[in-house]
């Protein structure tokens, strides 16, 4: 009895109560779902809709006894079915017969299964799926670990979200393939010595999405064709943010952006950050400390600036809109025990942005009392969520299962106000936001690395972090220039890393600025003499001294001379899915030696980017790819690619070398250099 057949443009096998399912989807592309004992679910967690194109797409499908394939394009799946238990194994090769990837097989006399489905009480199961370890390959993406790592190759990660940890499952491989795996489960991969293995601790079926493709661009083409790309980034996302926490009330905000503006030093975007509001979850402006924000915001758009307010998906049980929203189910259950997700000025509960009645109720507050006072610009902090304690076991969404469905939250939380903003006539929408999944990309999601620490190890993992979050398909991604926490304005060790980290900051998708600095007295009361929130020391660039304020103002005024180049990039990104920080090899993949490379990347395909990421270092080692000559931008001159240079760096330089044909800055940084003088 043949356990395959072709259904349509699918290939099918059943077995055991198992039912396989692979079909085109997209160019070169195949989606490959299995369910056990029941009906395959078409889920869209970060899986487009398919174009009328892709849906006329017509494979190539054979069938026999014991084998078959589906071919589309230059990927082809393998069935092979044993004909002893009639278990089977995939194969993906591409169009030269290459193989890419192959589950691992039954063993032998091991008698393992490739795909474990292991039930579990109320229907669903947790999920093995092992492919065999292609020991020559390397892997990137997966989003944003903190970890030194950018090949992630011989490493285990966590499928789940945390603060300044963004899981986002589709990984690049130098064999020439992409996969997505399309399960928003709690879990795990490893990918091991010996064996890769996909885990979801709780599912309904397998669902994963698998490219080929010739060069890294064309992989990262197709992925953003199957999941979406990015908006065009608004004009004010090419420009410097300013930020601290906090500024706690309306005339210290308008104060240091008045002098922002006297001096003549352009500021994109300001920011408003958390605890503006009564109670977390009222989503207005306290009027106490803003008492008129309409003229906040006024007086701000008058300086060229426009104010980003933080948004925190906690609601505390004090809050205004606390009761009203448990009555109508628009919160995060617990499973058990007290429904209390976090305690951090005041007992809350997360919105629950699965549920389309939560977040149509949100964005209408914030539309009255944000948007209608002309703000367009949110800091969605908090998305992973960060809950008390991580026990994804023990809350339940709209859609489900937090183990089950709980790493799509940040996705969901980004659509709130993506959608809240398209609905109101925006062309253009970002919001700032702590976490990511796939597809959030779609819904104007720019990531940052969350809350982390101002020390040089910290700052080392970021670039890693932002290269591996545009591999995975988030292009717009920044940092807390400086690092968020653990250092004093003042202290001339920290201003050297704040100097180095501002510099590379330059070259980041979004140049912005913001920390937690200490400083004597944190304390904020209200007129009563009741505390309020806790504020923290200067972060404005005249906080580090005159003569590092100088080497900040020119490098505020380099981000403006590259606009126009900058432009073009989020152009790409929205157009085609490109990464704006991309790794060396995916513009130069045929040169092994830039696939080793962690430390140097391209921004863009025409600004080689080399940042000083060591204590008191002061020079360093950068290869030039061949086929180019590259220029300096520190000084003009010209090098041939093809060679290993050693580059001095002194404080007020980030070696940067434009790629011939690129962008012509070299006049206009020296322009810049002669009239901020140190």
């Amino acid at each position: 009895m043949n356990t395959m057949h072709q259904e349509g443009n699918a290939l099918i096998y059943e077995n055991d109560g198992e039912l396989l399912r692979i079909e085109p989807w997209g160019k070169n592309s195949l989606r490959v779902r299995s369910v056990m004992q029941g009906p395959i679910c078409d889920t869209d967690y970060a899986l487009i809709e398919l174009n009328e194109a892709d849906k006329a797409i017509v494979p190539s499908i054979s069938v026999s006894e014991y084998e078959a394939s589906i071919t589309n394009g230059k990927i082809t799946a393998r069935i092979e079915v044993s004909d002893w238990n009639h278990k089977c194994v995939i194969s993906y090769y591409n169009q030269n017969k290459k193989l890419l990837l192959k589950e691992t097989g039954d063993g032998g006399a091991l008698n393992k299964d490739s795909r474990r489905f292991h039930g579990i009480i109320g229907g669903a199961y947790n999920l093995h799926v092992s492919f065999a370890s292609a020991q020559n390959e390397k892997l990137f993406g997966m989003g944003q670990y903190q970890q030194d790592d950018l090949d992630l190759k011989y490493t285990t990660l966590e499928l789940a979200h945390r603060n300044s940890q963004a899981s986002v499952p589709f990984v690049l491989s130098s064999l020439g393939y992409g996969f997505l795996w399309h399960n928003p489960a709690i879990g795990q991969v490893t990918f091991g010595k010996n064996v890769t293995d996909w885990y979801a601790a709780s599912t309904k079926q397998m669902d994963y999405w698998i490219t080929a493709g010739d060069t890294p661009d064309e992989i990262e083409q197709a992925y953003g064709r199957a999941v979406g790309t990015t908006p065009m980034m608004p004009e004010y996302g090419l420009g410097f943010w300013q930020c601290k926490l906090r500024y706690w009330n309306q005339e210290q905000l308008l104060s240091v952006a008045r002098k922002y503006h006297e001096k003549k030093i352009p500021v994109d975007v300001i920011v408003c950050d958390f605890f503006h509001w009564p109670k977390m979850g009222d989503f207005r402006f306290e009027e106490e400390f803003f008492p008129d924000p309409d003229a906040m915001v006024k007086e701000l758009k008058e300086m060229g600036m426009e104010l980003m307010v933080s948004v925190w998906p906690q609601i505390d049980t004090q809050s205004e809109n606390f009761a009203e929203m448990k009555q109508k189910g628009l919160l995060v259950k617990t499973e058990h025990g007290v429904e209390i997700c976090m305690r951090f000025g005041g007992e809350s509960v997360f919105f629950d942005p699965t549920n389309p009645a939560a977040r149509r109720y949100v964005w209408d507050k914030c539309r009255q009392n944000y948007y209608d006072k002309g703000i367009r610009v949110f800091w969605l902090d908090e998305a992973e969520p960060e809950y008390l304690g991580y026990d994804y076991d023990n809350y339940r969404y709209y859609l489900g299962p937090d183990i089950q469905i709980g790493n799509v939250y940040p996705q969901y939380f980004s659509r709130t106000f993506y959608e809240g903003l398209k609905e109101q006539g925006e062309k253009t929408v970002v919001n700032l936001v702590r976490c990511a999944w796939a597809g959030s990309q779609r819904y104007g999601a720019l990531v940052w690395s969350g809350d982390i620490h101002s020390d040089w190890p910290t700052f080392r993992r970021q670039v890693s972090a932002g290269l591996n979050m545009g591999i995975a398909g988030i292009p717009w991604w920044t940092t807390d220039i400086g690092g968020f926490s653990g250092a004093r304005p003042e202290d001339p060790r920290f201003q050297q890393l704040f100097v180095r980290w501002f510099e590379w900051g330059t070259f980041c998708p979004v140049m912005r600025l913001h920390g937690d600095r200490d400083c004597d007295d944190r304390r904020v009361f209200h007129a009563d003499g009741r505390p309020a929130l806790f504020t923290g020391g200067d972060n404005e660039i005249w906080s580090y001294g005159a003569e590092n304020e100088i080497i900040l103002t020119r490098y505020i005024f380099l981000r403006e001379l590259m606009r126009p180049y900058t432009r073009k990039l989020m152009e790409e990104a929205h157009l085609y899915g490109k990464p704006i920080m991309r790794p060396m090899f995916y513009d130069f993949p045929e040169q092994d030696v830039c696939w080793e490379l962690k430390e140097q990347y391209m921004f863009g395909p025409s600004i080689l980017v080399a940042p000083i990421l060591y204590e008191d270092q002061n020079e360093r080692d950068v290869y030039l790819p061949s086929g180019n000559k590259w220029t300096l931008l520190m000084n003009g001159e010209v090098y041939e690619g093809g060679q290993t240079l050693h580059v001095t760096a002194p404080i007020d330089e980030i070696p940067v070398f434009i790629r011939e044909g690129g962008p012509d800055l070299v006049d206009g940084w020296k322009k810049i250099r002669e009239n901020h003088e140190i």
